[in-house]
């Protein structure tokens, strides 16, 4: 081989390296490009149609907070996770209570715009779907609800966990349907109901367990944490990473 065709073989080398290093640097640079972070629990979840009920306040006259101050709220009891791609809703035992009630909760209520929502189970259809993490149980009575089809004064189904057993209720029956009885606090599951032809049905990860003929005419729904216990100095607390509701 000549000067010539070594001096090329050495060039065409180093421009290759060069461009190499070059297109390694851009796409760990691109790679590296931070992620757009939430500020807000409004950031994470579509709040536009829920007001919060929060552990705080007077028993019979808890703190609420609806829209649009909802859209910027966030506090101890209502924040995004560490990594900011979840909502933390957390209750104190010792917390206020709403009346009828002597539970605290940080929870969502459904909404319709301004008015509170309020449907029948006979017309349409009504889903809300939850993806949730059930991370923290009260010390003295480990039980906590975590997502509500609620009636005009009472609860009509939900999704209920007491120490490893996680259940669906049926009104007044709080152990209507087992779904386990070892799940682990942090798991993460997709919580599910469906109201239609005067019936609720709840599905667990995609699956049905229970299919329910209920009756209302004030049916909405609710999401958070509401711890069951009223006792000692702990706390029970629900991550939801995404809600949403359809009416049709």
């Amino acid at each position: 081989m000549g000067v010539t065709s070594r001096r090329r073989v050495i060039v065409g080398g180093v421009l290759a390296a060069a461009l190499l290093a070059a297109t390694g640097v851009a796409a760990n640079a691109a790679q590296s490009t931070p992620r757009a972070t939430a500020d807000v629990p409004a950031d994470v979840l579509d709040l536009t149609n829920w007001k919060l009920q929060l552990p705080t306040g007077e028993d019979g006259k808890v703190d609420e907070v609806e829209q649009p101050e909802l859209g910027k709220y966030t506090s101890e009891h209502f924040r995004l996770n560490d990594a900011r791609d979840a909502v933390v809703f957390s209750a104190p035992t010792d917390g206020a209570h709403t009346g009828g009630s002597k539970y605290a909760r940080s929870e969502l209520r459904e909404m319709k715009g301004s008015e509170k929502a309020s449907w029948s189970t006979s017309e349409g259809t009504h889903t809300m779907v939850i993806k949730q993490a059930i991370t923290h149980l009260p010390a003295d009575r480990p039980h906590v609800v975590a997502g509500q089809v609620h009636g005009t004064s009472d609860d009509l189904m939900v999704f209920r966990l007491e120490g490893t057993k996680l259940y669906v209720t049926n009104q007044d029956d709080s152990h209507h349907k087992l779904i386990t009885d070892s799940y682990k606090l942090g798991e993460q599951f997709e919580a599910k109901f469906v109201a239609h032809d005067g019936k609720i049905e709840a599905y667990y990860n995609g699956q049905l367990q229970t299919s329910v003929e209920i009756a209302s005419d004030t049916a909405y729904f609710k999401a958070g944490v509401y711890p069951q216990s009223d006792t000692g100095s702990s706390h029970g607390e629900v991550v939801i990473n995404s809600l949403t509701v359809t009416h049709s």
